[in-house]
């Protein structure tokens, strides 16, 4: 089992707002899985991997994949608070799944630098 979070690169985040949005990404995938894959999850050590895409479109996209796939996932839009419009996409959390079905729609992103 494996989770990943895939930030909206083209908003530039601070760390700490990057930072607060990839938690919600990842509690919000987590809510969304089904038991059998949250207790899965957290026997595994509660994996993850945080990737990033080029912009909004690219992240609803991504979004889209894991919807079709079955794969639980929640995209995350700001409440608009601090730095950011009320509603922005912000990031996705996919997962956490099995990593075959994560691979398949992250393999191609790289890692948040």
């Amino acid at each position: 089992m494996k989770q990943v979070i895939v930030v909206n690169q083209a908003l530039e985040l601070p760390p700490g707002k990057m930072a607060a949005q990839v938690a919600h990404g990842a509690v919000g995938g987590f809510l969304q899985a089904d038991r059998e894959q949250q207790v899965g999850w957290l026997q595994k050590g509660m994996p993850k991997i945080v990737l990033r895409c080029v912009d909004e479109a690219a992240l609803l996209d991504l979004h889209a994949q894991a919807e079709a796939a079955g794969v639980p996932t929640m995209l995350v839009r700001d409440a608009g608070r601090t730095v950011l419009k009320p509603g922005t996409a912000t990031c996705v959390g996919i997962g956490p799944d099995l990593p075959a079905k994560v691979d398949a729609i992250t393999a191609t992103l790289k890692l948040v630098r």
